[in-house]
């Protein structure tokens, strides 16, 4: 009886170790990003990304053993860039202005590259790729921590945070789906929602 194929690890194969090699990898997935958008799920597989990068298939396959693979690098450097972004909302003066700066990395990250945001959340959703690609509880720590900054004495900020990222990326997401690009305008409408759920919940704004 013959064997079942095994599927393809979902990690590089190898870290570049030399700043070329880096150069290379940083090519090879921003070409996957491109032909995610350009081409979308059908178009997308390592033959159009080696293409796309300038590189040949062989040293594609020399980091990436497969489209999912490349995937995987892509999710994972998407939601470092989100997340380093955010983490500057801790920088900011007061609980208000911290809190705007989370709304507006949230809208960024999902409506500058709109097409690529949604088809990575598909993808995020795939059982395939789900311990491969399992985002931390970093946004939603950052929320606490902009809570308890705001209101020292909040009785239960992990709950109003909770509640913050659900609007923030029930919202966000809403609007890539329908194909909006105006990012000042959904800027205002998060913080509208935001700030009206802290009114109501007697959190201070700042």
């Amino acid at each position: 009886m013959s064997q079942q194929s095994q599927p393809k690890p979902l990690r590089p194969r190898k870290t570049p170790s030399q700043p070329r090699s880096a150069e290379t990898v940083a090519s090879i997935i921003e070409a996957a990003a491109q032909v995610l958008e350009t081409q979308g799920f059908e178009g997308f597989n390592t033959n159009a990304v080696a293409q796309r990068a300038g590189v040949s298939i062989g040293s594609l396959y020399q980091y990436f053993p497969g489209k999912d693979a490349l995937t995987v690098a892509l999710i994972h450097r998407e939601t470092a860039r989100f997340y380093q972004d955010a983490a500057i909302a801790l920088t900011k003066r007061s609980g208000k202005a911290a809190l705007e700066y989370l709304i507006g990395a949230s809208v960024r990250q999902q409506l500058q590259r709109p097409m690529l945001a949604r088809l990575l959340d598909v993808e995020e959703g795939r059982p395939a790729l789900r311990g491969e690609v399992a985002k931390p509880e970093t946004m939603q720590n950052l929320l606490v921590a902009i809570i308890k900054r705001a209101r020292p004495r909040h009785a239960n900020p992990e709950v109003a945070a909770g509640d913050l990222l659900a609007i923030i990326r029930g919202m966000a997401d809403a609007a890539s789906e329908r194909g909006e690009s105006d990012i000042e305008d959904l800027e205002r409408r998060l913080r509208a929602a935001v700030f009206g759920y802290l009114s109501r919940t007697g959190i201070s704004k700042g």
